[in-house]
């Protein structure tokens, strides 16, 4: 292990445009999850009300899946790092704007303009990645990007608390919009081109809409993705919402001992991200993605029967190793599973059919932890998380082939249709454009990323 902790960090030696993007994203994460917590205790100190706190949270996923669904092609169309940058100054805006505003309907809508910059953002680093980094490095580069997020989101409420005592919540927005100004800096060196291969043609938007939805249920490795973490999402939301309830009631761990399950789940997330690309290359995508579902299930089912605080984040950190993990598999899953030409909309997509699932599952969750208790909803999140786990098995057994077999030209699935059809297109615009002879010229099929 340590022999491949050195690798990624050569990574990061090595790859410049790489480097670049991986401080933007540390960045900008430890504003972020530094805000998230000002934000709550702002709105709730200025109403008391859960509504508004609800409202909060809806402000913050909601733009995310109606932009997956309605202008996910954009982040194909338009030049992604120009969209990353304009994403942060955006960001950086709302968080400058905050301290002046006192209306919570108003702190809502700028929280909600910020979610709208975030849809944008994360899809567009995403899809970008592959191109930064050669294809044997995209595991270890995804594992390092999915740490430092991981490891700010275990920091960023500790600073936010303190922030919080000493001054308010003012000081912890000026800090997030002075980290998107640097993200926004640190983007604009990265050449656009290492961002993006090429351009992206439309056939119109709504038709590159629905291009980008078949691409998901035709891709093998979409549309586990869907499947599988869409599942994951219910349990995930159940977990979530019955984690105060858990603590507080059925443990009796009070307030320190909330604070100590939460950042439990840090602990897991970073060690499992960290190790999960090293772990991908030695046995493999299907064992990998399963298992680690598995042992999410078993970890969240096992600590609902915990008798204290302490045995239950230690079954907690299991389980989150599996999360940590499983998201790195995500993430892998999804960006070879697209070509770049449409790799942002998919994972639009992809990010839009998640919180959507996850948003109404809270709301059941909700439901479930008042009538049943929040140890009967941390075994039955266990259950279903076992349920992705076999599913992951299933869908996960033929992704590999169907992966080489577009590598090697053959078509196994409707993703070659579709990159066929873009490239036609494109031949006919030159040749609209240039007035050459309505002969199409030889056009070799560009081998997709990843």
């Amino acid at each position: 292990m340590p022999e491949q902790a050195s690798g990624r960090l050569t990574l990061l030696r090595r790859g410049s445009a790489f480097r670049l993007l991986f401080a933007a994203t540390a960045g900008s994460a430890f504003g972020t999850y530094l805000a998230a917590l000002a934000l709550s205790v702002d709105i709730f100190d200025r109403t008391g009300s859960g509504r508004w706190l609800a409202a909060l949270l809806i402000s913050d996923f909601l733009p995310i899946v109606v932009i997956g669904l309605t202008l996910g092609p954009l982040v194909d169309r338009l030049q992604r790092r120009r969209l990353m940058i304009v994403s942060d100054l955006v960001r950086a805006g709302v968080f400058c704007a905050l301290p002046f505003v006192h209306d919570p309907a108003a702190i809502v809508a700028l929280a909600g303009a910020n979610g709208i910059a975030t849809g944008f953002f994360r899809p567009a680093v995403w899809a970008g990645l592959p191109n930064l980094v050669r294809d044997e490095d995209l595991g270890q580069a995804n594992s390092l990007l999915s740490t430092v997020e991981n490891v700010a989101w275990m920091i960023g409420p500790i600073a936010a608390g303190g922030l919080l005592a000493a001054s308010g919540p003012d000081a912890a927005y000026w800090i997030n919009a002075v980290t998107f100004v640097v993200s926004a800096l640190l983007v604009s060196r990265i050449p656009a081109r290492l961002l993006q291969s090429g351009e992206s043609l439309s056939r119109g938007h709504w038709r590159d809409v629905r291009d980008g939805i078949g691409l998901v249920v035709s891709s093998r490795a979409l549309l586990t993705v869907l499947v599988v973490w869409s599942t994951a999402a219910v349990a995930t939301a159940a977990v979530n919402v019955s984690e105060v309830v858990f603590a507080l009631d059925d443990l009796g761990a009070g307030k320190l001992g909330l604070g100590i399950l939460v950042a439990s789940t840090g602990v897991g997330l970073v060690v499992g991200s960290f190790f999960a690309g090293s772990l991908v290359s030695s046995l493999g995508m299907r064992r990998v993605y399963g298992g680690s579902l598995a042992l999410m299930g078993i970890g969240f089912g096992l600590a609902a029967a915990a008798p204290s605080i302490a045995v239950a984040c230690l079954l907690v950190i299991v389980a989150t190793l599996g999360n940590g993990t499983a998201i790195v598999c995500n993430q892998l899953l999804m960006q070879r599973g697209a070509p770049d030409a449409m790799r942002g909309r998919a994972l639009a997509v992809l990010m839009s059919m998640y919180y959507g699932v996850l948003g109404l599952a809270m709301a059941g969750a909700g439901i479930l932890t008042d009538l049943a208790g929040a140890r009967t909803a941390w075994a039955l999140a266990g259950c279903v998380y076992l349920v992705a786990a076999l599913a992951a098995l299933v869908m996960t057994r033929h992704t590999r082939e169907a992966l080489e077999a577009r590598e090697a030209g053959r078509s196994t699935s409707g993703v070659e249709r579709i990159e066929s059809l873009l490239a036609e297109i494109e031949v006919t615009r030159e040749i609209e454009k240039k007035r050459l002879p309505r002969k199409l010229p030889y056009v070799p099929r560009r081998r997709a990323s990843g």
